[in-house]
């Protein structure tokens, strides 16, 4: 299972975020392009990235930062937060990155998504942002009153590479994902699906493992690395376990 260890870009700091409330972050003294080296360093492939100076302002705020640690480390990058058109796809691909994710503009404008996966082939990845099975967006803001499955299902043809699916109630508040509801995700998705939010524990990691699931592709881990919970060597130990 691919282990995707997450940083969060905010005025060029790495933060956290609590149910993605930007009043309720948590700012870490470490620099982005130092924490790409640390997880580089221990053995990494993948990682998570998200711009949320880009989900504010829906422009590639910190593309600089990002085509840094794509020309420094040999790691497998996916990239989101506020993509909201194929100028920025384009750039994020240029630079270097394996998946672009598109998330509440590919839920409001489904022609979007559908377009981009054609224009983008295999480097569109879609995030569904859920919290009571309804899809949230606009920074977790608004509700879209779709509900998560049926959403996936009017999109699931359209070519979408990956899918990362993440509990609102459960992102960064270390409660453990939403098994049950990824599986069900994973069961409807006809692209991999990565589990997202609420990892407190290598714990968590192994009973993602032990789901066996043939769709389920890998799992994030954020606040629980930043908080020390989770310790770096032990978790990529994870990787070839």
């Amino acid at each position: 299972m691919k282990i995707f260890p997450a940083i969060d870009i905010k005025d060029k700091k790495c933060v956290r975020l609590v149910k993605g409330d930007f009043d309720n972050k948590t700012e870490y003294e470490i620099s982005p392009v130092d924490q790409a080296r640390k997880y580089k360093d221990n053995g990494f492939k993948n990682l998570h990235i998200v711009d949320l100076d880009g989900a504010l302002t829906g422009e590639t705020v910190n593309i600089d930062i990002i085509e840094e640690i794509v020309s420094k480390f040999d790691l497998m990058i996916e990239i989101g937060g506020g993509v909201r058109k194929f100028e920025s796809i384009q750039k994020y691909v240029d630079v270097g990155v394996e998946k672009v994710i598109l998330g509440s503009a590919a839920i409001k404008d489904k022609n979007f998504l559908k377009e981009a996966c054609q224009k983008f082939k295999d480097k569109i990845a879609l995030g569904l942002d859920a919290k009571d099975g309804y899809l949230s967006v606009s920074g977790w803001k608004e509700n879209s009153n779709l509900k998560t499955l049926d959403f996936l299902k009017d999109v699931n043809d359209y070519g979408v590479s990956r899918l990362i699916y993440t509990d609102i109630n459960r992102d960064g508040m270390k409660l453990s994902p939403n098994f049950e509801e990824t599986e069900n995700v994973a069961n409807n998705s006809n692209c991999p699906v990565i589990i997202s939010g609420g990892v407190s524990s290598i714990d968590d990691i192994k009973k993602a493992k032990e789901l066996g699931h043939k769709n389920i592709e890998g799992i994030i881990v954020g606040k629980a690395i930043y908080d020390c919970d989770i310790n770096l060597e032990e978790l990529a130990k994870e990787i070839y376990a």
